[in-house]
């Protein structure tokens, strides 16, 4: 089964995400902060991390730079809600070392598991 770790301040996004992805065969965990999701990691070692961009502390980017250095194969899906800043959002997940999903907030399940099937595919 393949694991997914769902990281967003939101509880009620980062529960619901988990939720669905359960729902759909899928290992999945749903962490608060940055902070908690790095050391979930390190223990869960997910598949893909589905991670919000804007949180309080560290950023989801400082998050996924830090995944791509302890778990190379992770595969990583970027939320964002802010469309103002999805520019910068690109810019700073194409200087990740793997290439990461951009996905805008809210999104439909069905593109969700879309976005996660075709991560884990390339994996």
């Amino acid at each position: 089964m393949q694991r997914i770790l769902v990281v967003d301040d939101e509880r009620l996004i980062a529960d619901t995400l988990s939720i669905i992805l359960s729902k759909h065969g899928f290992d999945a965990r749903a962490t608060y902060s940055a902070e908690d999701a790095l050391t979930c990691a390190r223990v869960f070692r997910p598949d893909l991390l589905l991670c919000d961009i804007t949180m309080p502390g560290r950023s989801g980017l400082e998050l996924m730079e830090d995944i791509s250095q302890e778990l190379p194969e992770c595969r990583m899906i970027v939320l964002t809600g802010y469309y103002s800043n999805l520019s910068t959002v690109r810019e700073q997940a194409s200087r990740l070392p793997r290439p990461a999903r951009i996905l805008t907030k809210p999104c439909q399940p069905s593109e969700l598991l879309r976005a996660t099937g075709a991560m884990l595919a390339s994996a």
